[in-house]
């Protein structure tokens, strides 16, 4: 059993920056591809950014790139969503991915909220 944990959400003004972690109960490593995901209030989940763990580019969502980078540290088993430039329609529940083998893991999700 795969269990993911994020962390790093809250409130920001718009233009500001934050830092989303991802930690898994495993080694990443083993992970066939790794993302992030948001759902906004009222709107379906839809992809940030994802990556296949054995290489290749990460591929972002048009509405985030520029300004959003993921990152990993296999030592940490950690991924990284480093957001900036953030404005008020990022505002979502942020939730980390992973997939092994033929299954699909989600963690419980971070809240993000840009607001003035």
């Amino acid at each position: 059993q795969v269990q993911l944990v994020e962390s790093g959400g809250g409130l920001v003004q718009p233009g500001g920056s934050l830092r989303l972690s991802c930690v898994a109960s495993g080694s990443i490593s083993s992970f066939k591809a790794m993302g992030w995901y948001r759902q906004a209030p009222g709107k379906e989940r839809e992809l940030v950014a994802t990556r296949n763990t054995s290489g290749g580019n990460t591929n972002y969502a048009d509405s985030v790139k520029g300004r959003f980078t993921m990152s990993r540290d296999n030592a940490k088993n950690t991924v990284y969503l480093q957001m900036n430039s953030l404005k008020p329609e990022d505002t979502a529940v942020y939730y980390c991915y992973a997939e092994l083998g033929m299954y699909g893991y989600w963690g419980q999700g971070t809240q993000v909220t840009v607001s003035s």
